[in-house]
């Protein structure tokens, strides 16, 4: 690989369809950094990072300490950074800053694009060229307000999509409304369809088992975060079997308590493809499950892509917002699940290419809008 000549990274914004409700506020749409690496031989490879404030870092003293340096050196530096020890939270922000990530993914696709061959061909070779996602729903004011209309629209979308998991949002009203949701939805996608949920952290201990009591019948496939903590989610084990997953990257704890079943993270946790290849081959071996979370546009959803392609363990559906949003700064973008499925691109690197006309839209809004603000209206209600 040759030398880096040029750094560039840009804040950007790409707005959901409609704003969806979760259980510590609002989701109106998707800030992230977009990172572009330029070698001296022209050679570029493309990069995301979850923080639309990583941009201003790379563009500064961090970024410019890059030029002028091997890119494979580089590579291969930031592949064996650790990530910082895992943070037990007690609130639903899952906020990472982590500005090099964009640039390793960056450097993955230059060495990748160098020798001609998609990426999962430099991760081992692929296992898979099609990789599942879950179909989403939320509360989305303006669209689906109540656990009928939520019902309507995953029935729409199984006809429509056919997707094997539904996943979405509870605990954003009280749990005997949940209970009716669930039960909607499950008459509205069938008994064959895998069912997810994600409370946020929005239950206490002993709400959570109740409402885990009462949701069991409708065989729920997993939920997310129920409770605020490992600790708590072993206790809430005691009294239930369905899964759980959480944002958290401590596989060694989740390992020991036996709780949660699943880790949920992206790229950007363990500074990006080499510390996130790592990260999955720890909780294989914990036994303990990983898929990806929503939210990221078009070149981390690609690294995502070829990460499950070559790694047998990811045969879980990934969450999705990808049939939410609206733009994306990648051409053709953003990627569309059917069926459930989302072929590996098969171009060299992370088989996309950057569309300027959509990164400056994508960066002028995030200039006139400033951040999304994913949470709002202070900690999360806790019912």
């Amino acid at each position: 690989m040759g030398r880096i000549s040029r750094v560039e990274a840009w804040p950007v914004n790409v707005p959901l369809e409609a704003t969806y409700l979760m259980a510590s506020g609002v989701v109106p749409g998707i800030s992230r950094t977009v990172v572009r690496v330029t070698t001296e031989d022209g050679l570029v490879g493309l990069g995301e990072s979850a923080s639309p404030h990583d941009a201003a870092v790379l563009d500064d003293d961090l970024g410019q300490a890059l030029v002028g340096r091997n890119a494979g050196d580089v590579l291969a530096k930031l592949g064996r950074l650790e990530p910082a020890t895992p943070e037990h939270r007690t609130d639903a922000k899952v906020l990472v800053r982590n500005p090099l990530a964009g640039v390793e993914i960056a450097l993955w696709d230059l060495a990748a694009r160098e020798v001609g061959v998609p990426l999962y061909e430099l991760l081992g070779g692929a296992c898979r060229m099609q990789v599942e996602f879950s179909e989403y729903f939320a509360y989305r004011p303006g669209r689906e307000e109540t656990p009928a209309e939520v019902a309507a629209y995953c029935a729409r979308m199984a006809e429509e999509h056919d997707p094997r998991m539904f996943e979405g949002k509870v605990a954003v009203h009280p749990v005997e409304q949940d209970v009716t949701l669930v039960r909607e939805l499950r008459a509205a996608i069938g008994p064959e369809r895998e069912l997810r949920l994600d409370a946020n952290m929005g239950w206490r201990l002993d709400t959570a088992r109740r409402a885990l009591a009462l949701l069991e019948p409708f065989g729920i496939a997993s939920i997310e975060e129920p409770v605020g903590s490992f600790a708590e989610m072993a206790e809430l084990r005691r009294t239930t079997d369905i899964p759980f997953s959480a944002h958290t990257p401590d596989v060694h704890l989740a390992a020991r308590l036996g709780v949660p079943d699943a880790i949920v993270i992206g790229l950007g946790f363990c500074g990006g493809i080499a510390g996130t290849c790592r990260f999955i081959a720890a909780c294989e071996a914990g036994c303990v499950r990983f898929w990806f979370y929503s939210g990221d546009l078009g070149i981390a959803t690609a690294a995502y892509l070829h990460l499950a392609a070559a790694t047998t363990y990811l045969d879980l559906p990934s969450q999705s917002l990808l049939r939410w949003t609206t733009d994306d700064v990648i051409a053709g973008g953003p990627f569309t699940p059917e069926g459930g499925i989302v072929d590996v691109p098969s171009g060299p690197g992370l088989g996309v290419e950057l569309d300027e006309k959509a990164l400056r839209r994508c960066t002028e809004r995030y200039a006139r809008d400033g951040e999304y603000e994913f949470y709002t209206g202070g900690p999360p209600p806790r019912f």
